[in-house]
């Protein structure tokens, strides 16, 4: 048995933060932002709503047009590193929502390859044999722990979800999921992080005062890091497939900084044509980037069953990581959303 994506949603806030009404909150320009990171703009989930809403919005997209009832879902992986709230997971909101009364889930913390992580994870449930439908999506609001004043950071982040379902089909179809290659290297929490909030420094006044809930990032540390490791990662699992850089079809990168994916298609030997961006409209979305820009793909008719499909990411703590997959999925059915 192979785990087939089988249906693909996402959600989009109305709200848009562009980079001119960034210049008006601080030190920044259009053109700065543009030359260094490719972003225009970007969507901002509105105060009292947390990611579970937009997760649930995704799913429901994605289960509206396959006309499939939630309570056929048999499993649900939540990747986020923005949950509603510590306790409970933003899963069981999200089986809330969707009134997917058969299903279990558990959120995954991946940073950026969270969803890389919960895609190989749900992966692995569906060759088992153990479940038939699992829904798998990657849903942040990266507003909520941005500090607006950080033009290092505040520039870079948006929210919005996406999710896919993954389904079994027998081996000799030859679509789905063919190997990945997952990462991690905790030497890198010192570049990427959240500090307050945890059980290390649980939120106080102070914790509030010295802005410990809000994303730190040391830029040119990640961006050497995330290109080398996402170039040999997606090298490594192409070479063990045996498929040159003529065999694929898209690279579907996490949209984390534009000079990041041009640097790692152009190390692959990639074409424009063969890179899916769409790091303008929405920035960095963290684990909500690939499952986004691949439905928005096939929105677009981009994506046709056989295609090879190369994911990669690179993340917080760090992680990275490298799924090969062949697009299994035909015409939009169902009403949509």
């Amino acid at each position: 048995m192979r785990a087939v994506i089988s249906g693909v949603g996402h959600y989009l806030p109305e709200q848009k933060l562009t980079n001119r009404d960034l210049e008006k909150m601080v030190d920044t320009s259009d053109e700065w932002i543009v030359g260094r990171t490719g972003i225009r703009e970007r969507r901002i989930l509105e105060k009292g709503k947390g990611t579970s809403f937009m997760a649930v919005r995704a799913a429901k997209m994605l289960l509206d047009q396959k006309n499939l009832p939630a309570d056929e879902l048999d499993l649900i992986l939540l990747a986020t590193v923005t949950p509603d709230m510590p306790v409970p997971g933003a899963v069981s909101l999200v089986q809330k929502g969707l009134k997917a009364r058969n299903a279990w889930g558990f959120d995954l913390n991946g940073g950026c390859s969270g969803f890389l992580y919960a895609l190989a994870s749900a992966s692995q449930f569906i060759e088992t044999g153990k479940y038939r439908k699992v829904l798998v999506i990657g849903a942040d609001k990266m507003s909520s722990i941005i500090d607006y004043g950080d033009r290092n950071t505040c520039v870079i982040f948006g929210d919005a979800a996406g999710a896919v379902l993954l389904e079994g089909a027998e081996d000799c179809e030859e679509v789905g999921i063919m190997d990945f290659d997952l990462k991690m290297d905790g030497e890198g929490a010192d570049f990427l992080h959240v500090r307050g909030g945890g059980s290390l420094h649980p939120a106080s006044a102070e914790s509030v005062r010295n802005k410990m809930h809000y994303v730190f990032q040391d830029g040119k540390a990640v961006f050497k890091r995330a290109v080398t490791e996402m170039t040999d990662i997606s090298k490594t699992v192409l070479d063990r497939n045996r498929l040159s850089k003529e065999d694929i079809r898209f690279l579907l990168p996490h949209q984390a900084n534009i000079r990041i994916i041009d640097a790692v298609s152009r190390k692959l030997g990639l074409t424009s044509e063969q890179v899916i961006v769409n790091i303008e409209n929405y920035g960095n979305t963290t684990a909500a980037t690939i499952p986004l820009a691949m439905s928005e793909a096939y929105e677009k008719k981009l994506l046709q069953k056989g295609d090879w499909l190369l994911l990669s990411a690179f993340g917080a703590g760090f992680t990275w990581g490298s799924l090969l997959m062949r697009w299994g999925m035909g015409e939009i059915t169902g009403s949509g959303s």
